[in-house]
């Protein structure tokens, strides 16, 4: 399992919004929905996702409303805004690249360097 210190910088944040975009979460279901759509291989820390929510929160990317998790307990919960969805379009357009462009570059061979 990845932890969330081994990830790279941004990493986390994109996670995030795509978790949100896929519906509204509070922040222990951000956690559970991004250890599910990884298959259970990235494994976040709370200490990681809780400033990583406020942070979207700050910028706009990520509203927020009180309300009451499946626990019966009172929940602050996530949703994606407009300026969000674009930033993920946007950090999911880069990630493609950037994995593209790395991927060829590990499969680079002695005669082409």
């Amino acid at each position: 399992m990845i932890k969330t210190s081994e990830l790279l910088p941004g990493t986390l944040d994109i996670l995030i919004l795509k978790a949100v975009s896929l519906g509204e979460l509070h922040g222990y279901g951000v956690l559970l929905r991004i250890e599910q759509i990884s298959g259970r291989t990235l494994e976040i820390e709370q200490g990681s996702l809780y400033p990583a929510l406020h942070r979207l929160e700050h910028r706009g990317l990520l509203a927020t409303e009180w309300g009451v998790s499946e626990n019966n307990r009172r929940a602050k919960f996530y949703k994606l805004t407009r300026a969000g969805q674009g930033r993920l379009r946007e950090q999911t357009s880069n990630w493609e690249q950037l994995v593209a462009t790395i991927t060829s570059a590990l499969r680079a061979q002695p005669d082409e360097a």
